[in-house]
């Protein structure tokens, strides 16, 4: 929550209504509602006005006969005659150049539909600096709102001299202070004062209980973010999964080039991509892609299953060639263990042509490939695996990911970037979100299936050149001993005594 002079949301409400009183300077105020939707905006305007209807102390600014009065525009009874309403809703998409207001207040303008990617999250902040076009000399403009990502929108606001106030859902620990500077509420602070337990902070809205449930189904980021207003980044390797260290391209689903260079300048940056990472993180194209094509040496379809819950089948289809590993499917299945969802994953085992195929078999105890099998022999004939996992999940993602990320070995199929974006509304199921939000905190992401399914794959393939780099060490080491003894043949035979033993038996 963001305001120029004001800290607290129930002066909001007095500017709204009670500061329209006499005297008549401030009855011939206007104010300017926006929201992210018109529905939103509309809303607000709709409940200042029955406040103003209901509350006996605010019977004297109603509406008279001959002025405004409508739930999204409507004047206040000693409102001078005047071309714009005293009260008006507008959504942020809707045309605010134009309007003339003492007050902006923007209700909720950020929401994940309008800040998922940093294209619109900068379109979004052109649009608010038309507030300052038309607020008066002297007008406030105030923002009310929760941020809907790390890189929100509100950071700006305190760049541009905006101050600060956040009411988090729960009084936050000592070790987080840190993270909310002095941003934190005069009310929130007291209330550590009082009690050194964290506490709700509206017992009557969420009790802790409720927060506790909140936690486990939005994960600790989530929750951090949606309910602690907490956006910091203070440790650098906080989130170390980055998607510029992914190489970005088109990919055959036959043949791929052997040699594939990454960079990160600003000439090869992908900016017509959607992208879920944080602030600066963008996907780039590869600086160099060698003429030398050839087939792929091995294709790994992997699987975590799910319930029929609000949870996916995660899937993730890696393919290997010379070291680089190509992500050639990927995505999410609803429906668990479903006809329609087993169908669905055999054609694409198919289509990809895959020789290996893992399912995690901690969900059902394995019952999810029983009944996979015989779906998949009628579309494709290949190997079926399980694989149980028992170490901590988030760490075991980061830490088969990162290496293989880092050393900008993994190599994205770019259609499946806009696959993945449109492929849901939930930010929080796709999988590039997942990747850059992923912490080593249990229960950092509310979903991982997709994250989950493609560690699965990287995971193998990590294995297998583990193993052909030891087979290759050990290839090496009889080589050389296959030299040493061949020297050693040589020098304890000699070469001039196979030659006379040669002529003798060639002149006998």
């Amino acid at each position: 929550m963001c305001d120029r002079s004001i800290s607290w949301c129930w002066q909001v409400l007095d500017h709204v209504g009670l500061c329209l009183l006499e005297p008549a300077s401030q009855s011939s105020a206007h104010i300017l509602v926006v929201s992210a939707s018109k529905q939103r905006a509309d809303d607000f305007s709709t409940f200042t006005r029955r406040l103003i209807y209901e509350l006996p102390i605010l019977y004297s600014i109603r509406p008279r006969d001959n002025q405004r009065d409508a739930n999204i525009a409507f004047d206040v009874g000693p409102a001078k005659a005047s071309q714009a309403p005293s009260v008006k809703s507008i959504g942020i998409t809707g045309q605010i150049t134009g309007s003339r207001a003492d007050i902006v207040i923007a209700d909720d303008v950020e929401v994940l539909n309008n800040s998922q990617t940093p294209m619109m999250r900068e379109k979004l902040f052109t649009t608010i600096k038309e507030f300052e076009a038309v607020i008066k000399p002297g007008g406030r403009i105030i923002f009310l709102g929760t941020p809907q990502t790390e890189m929100s929108i509100y950071h700006h606001l305190e760049e541009s001299g905006y101050t600060t106030r956040l009411w988090p859902a729960r009084t936050p620990a000592n070790n987080k202070l840190s993270s909310y500077g002095n941003r934190l509420a005069p009310y929130i602070r007291k209330l550590m004062a009082d009690s050194p337990v964290l506490t709700p902070t509206d017992p009557k809205r969420f009790s802790d209980l409720e927060l506790t449930e909140r936690e486990v189904v939005y994960g600790k980021t989530g929750f951090a973010l949606q309910f602690m207003l907490d956006t910091s980044l203070s440790d650098a390797n906080k989130y170390p999964l980055k998607l510029s260290d992914l190489i970005v391209m088109d990919v055959n689903s036959d043949i791929v080039p052997v040699k594939v260079a990454w960079c990160s300048s600003y000439e090869k940056a992908l900016f017509d991509l959607p992208t879920m990472g944080l602030y600066g993180d963008k996907f780039y194209a590869p600086l160099y892609i060698s003429e030398e094509w050839d087939n792929y040496s091995g294709s790994i379809m992997t699987i975590d299953p799910s319930g029929r819950g609000q949870d996916e089948t995660g899937y993730a289809v890696v393919k290997m060639l010379k070291g680089y590993l190509f992500l050639t499917a990927s995505g999410g299945l609803k429906g668990g263990y479903s006809p329609e969802t087993l169908e669905l994953l055999a054609k694409i085992a198919k289509e990809q042509q895959v020789n290996l195929i893992q399912i995690e078999s901690n969900f059902g105890d394995g019952m999810f490939t029983q009944l996979f099998k015989p779906i998949l022999h009628k579309h494709h004939n290949t190997t079926v695996e399980e694989i149980r996992h028992s170490t901590q999940k988030e760490r075991r993602i980061i830490d088969t990911l990162e290496p293989v990320m880092n050393q900008h070995r993994l190599i994205i199929d770019k259609r499946l970037i806009k696959q993945d974006f449109e492929s849901t509304a939930e930010a929080t199921q796709k999988l590039f979100y997942q990747m850059t939000r992923i912490t080593k905190d249990r229960g950092a992401l509310g979903h991982d299936d997709r994250l989950e399914a493609l560690a699965m794959a990287i995971s193998y393939w990590v294995d297998q050149m583990a193993k052909d780099t030891e087979r290759n060490e050990q290839e090496h080491k009889e080589r050389l001993m296959d030299d040493e003894l061949e020297r050693f043949k040589q020098c304890a035979v000699g070469r001039h005594s196979d030659k006379r033993t040669y002529s003798w038996i060639k002149h006998r």
